[in-house]
C-alpha cells in the first residue's frame, strides 16, 4: 500500500456572490496538481453542478453520492476554497458521505492588485468559517502550513504530499493484518500489549504456535524445490559470510513456511519468537528471514513485539521506506545527546550497506554460538532519523506513543550485530518520558523526517495518545 497511488476526494467550495470563473479555474489547477504528483482525483463534472462546485444541499449530496461509490479506495478528502466557499456546503457533503478519512482545508490566497468586486476571494475568512462548522460536526481536518496557499505554489504540494502520507498511515493502520508467531517470551514482560485494545482500533492480530512453524520446516529437506529457490533469494539477499551450509539450509527451510504462512493469512506485519526456542529446537536465528519481509516492506519484529511492529508498519507508511526495531542499548561515551541503538541483526537492508550473514554472539552464550546463524551483521551509516514507539496501555485502556527525530551519525562504533549511532536532542529528557510513561526497552527507527506525519495521522485521526519529542 506505501508504494501506490492514492484515490482523493476534492470538494470545491463556492458562495454564489463571489467569481464563478474562481471555481472554474481552481478545477483545472488542481487537476494538473494531481496529475503531476500521481494522484486520482474524485470530483464532480463540470456539468454536476454549477461549474463541478459544492455549495447548495443538492450539491452536497451529488457530491457526497459520488464519494460513497468511491468509498472503498477513496483514502482522504481536499477541500478548496478559492472564494469564500459555503461552510455548510462542504460540512454537510463529508456529513452525508460519512467516509471517516483525513480531511485537508485548502483556501486560495487574495492577491493586493485583484481586491475589485470581480476578483476577491475572502478565502482566508472562509476556511476559517469552514472549520469552524467542521469542528460544530465533530468532523476530524488538517489544516496546511500556511492559512492560504495557491495550489500550483511548492508549499501547497508538500502540504499536500504530507496529507497523502496521513491518509497512507491512517488507511493502513485501520486495517492491518498481524501475525503473533509462537508465544512470548518468558523473560520478557516488555513487550505485553492488549490484543482487544488493538482491534478496537481496527488492527488484527492472527496467532500461531511456533511448534506448528518448525513442523512444517522440519518436513521439508535441502532437496525441495521451494528450499533451494529461497536458498538463492537469500544468498542474493545478503553474503553468508562464515555461515556453514546446513545453517543456510535450516534458514531457507523456515524462509519458506513463514512466507507460506504470511501469504496463507495476508498479513501485513509479523512479530516473531526467536529467543530462545528457535535457536535451541531448529538450530539458526530467524533474522534474515526477518530483514528481508522488512525490507519487502512487511515488517518484522522479534520477541513476538506485536506493538513493535505495529510502529514499524506506521512508520513504513509514513515514509515509504523500510522501518527497523532496535533497542535503547548505550549510552554513547559521555555524550548526552547521543546512544547507541542494537539488535541481534534483523533489521532491514536499506540499514545495512555492508550486511553479511552471521551468528549473534551475545545469544551464543546460552544456547551455542552454532545455533545462532541467521543474524545480520551490519553498520547504519549517518542518515535522518525518525524514531518512535507504540505502546497499549492497559491500565487506561488506550494506545499511546512518542515519536520524533534526529540523526543517524558516522560516529566510530566498534562492535557487533545491527548498531547505530543516534543523536536526538534533549535525549534525556526523552528517556525520562520513556521511563516515566512505562514503554518498551524496543524502539522503531526509520530513515525519514515524518514525525509530524505520524503526529497528525495517529493522534488526530486515530486518536491515540501521542508525545512529539522536541529536541
Amino acid at each position: 500500500m506505501s508504494k501506490k497511488s492514492l484515490s482523493i476526494g476534492i470538494i470545491i467550495g463556492n458562495r454564489d456572490f463571489f467569481p464563478d470563473s474562481l471555481v472554474e479555474k481552481a478545477r483545472t489547477e488542481i487537476v494538473d496538481v494531481f496529475a503531476k504528483l500521481n494522484l486520482k482525483p474524485i470530483l464532480l463534472e463540470t456539468t454536476d453542478t454549477k461549474l463541478g462546485g459544492v455549495e447548495t444541499y443538492k450539491d452536497s449530496q451529488k457530491c457526497a453520492d459520488l464519494f460513497k461509490k468511491h468509498r472503498d479506495e477513496l483514502a482522504g478528502i481536499l477541500v478548496l476554497l478559492p472564494n469564500f466557499g459555503d461552510e455548510r456546503g462542504v460540512a454537510d457533503t463529508l456529513k452525508l458521505a460519512n467516509l471517516n478519512v483525513p480531511v485537508l482545508i485548502q483556501a486560495y490566497p487574495d492577491e493586493l492588485s485583484k481586491m475589485n468586486v470581480v476578483n476577491r476571494r475572502d478565502s482566508w475568512c472562509g476556511k476559517i468559517s469552514v472549520c469552524n462548522n467542521l469542528y460544530q460536526y465533530g468532523i476530524k481536518y488538517s489544516l496546511t502550513s500556511q492559512h492560504v496557499s495557491h495550489p500550483t505554489d511548492p508549499v501547497f504540494q508538500k502540504d499536500l504530499k504530507d496529507f497523502i502520507s496521513v491518509c497512507r498511515v491512517v488507511k493502513g493502520m485501520r486495517n492491518i493484518r498481524i501475525g503473533a508467531i509462537g508465544a512470548r517470551p518468558g523473560a520478557f514482560n516488555t513487550v505485553r500489549y492488549s490484543e482487544k485494545i488493538l482491534q478496537r482500533n481496527g488492527i488484527t492480530v492472527v496467532t500461531a504456535d511456533l511448534s506448528e512453524i518448525l513442523g512444517k520446516a522440519n518436513k521439508l529437506t535441502k532437496d525441495d524445490a521451494s528450499v533451494k529457490q529461497h536458498l538463492d533469494k537469500i544468498n542474493a539477499y545478503a553474503p553468508k559470510g562464515k555461515t556453514p551450509n546446513d545453517a543456510m539450509i535450516q534458514i531457507a527451510k523456515l524462509d519458506v513456511v513463514l512466507n507460506d504462512y504470511v501469504d496463507e493469512y495476508e498479513l501485513d506485519a509479523t512479530a516473531i519468537q526467536c529467543w530462545t526456542s528457535l535457536q535451541q529446537n531448529f538450530g539458526c536465528n530467524v533474522c534474515t528471514t526477518m530483514s528481508i519481509m522488512s525490507e519487502n516492506m512487511l515488517p518484522s519484529a522479534c520477541e513476538v513485539d506485536v506493538t513493535g511492529t505495529l510502529s514499524m508498519y506506521a512508520m513504513q507508511l509514513a515514509s515509504g521506506s523500510p522501518s527497523a526495531l532496535v533497542d535503547w542499548n548505550n549510552n554513547y561515551a559521555d555524550d548526552p545527546e547521543k546512544c547507541v541503538l542494537f539488535h541481534c541483526g534483523n533489521w532491514a537492508k536499506s540499514f545495512l550497506p555492508d550486511i553479511e550473514i552471521s551468528n549473534a554472539p551475545i545469544l551464543g552464550t546460552s544456547v551455542g554460538v552454532e545455533n545462532t546463524y541467521g543474524a545480520l551483521d551490519g553498520r547504519t551509516p549517518a542518515m535522518p532519523l525518525t524514531y518512535g514507539r507504540i505502546s497499549t496501555d492497559d491500565p487506561k485502556g488506550i494506545i499511546k506513543a512518542y515519536i520524533g527525530e534526529g540523526e543517524l551519525t558516522d560516529d566510530p562504533l566498534k562492535t557487533f550485530g545491527n548498531r547505530a549511532v543516534a543523536k536526538i536532542g534533549n535525549l534525556q529528557g526523552l528517556m525520562n518520558h520513556v521511563c516515566r510513561n512505562g514503554f518498551e526497552h524496543h524502539v522503531v527507527m526509520n530513515a525519514s523526517k515524518t514525525g509530524a506525519i505520524l503526529e497528525e495521522a495517529l493522534g488526530n485521526y486515530m486518536g491515540w495518545d501521542i508525545y512529539n519529542h522536541k529536541g
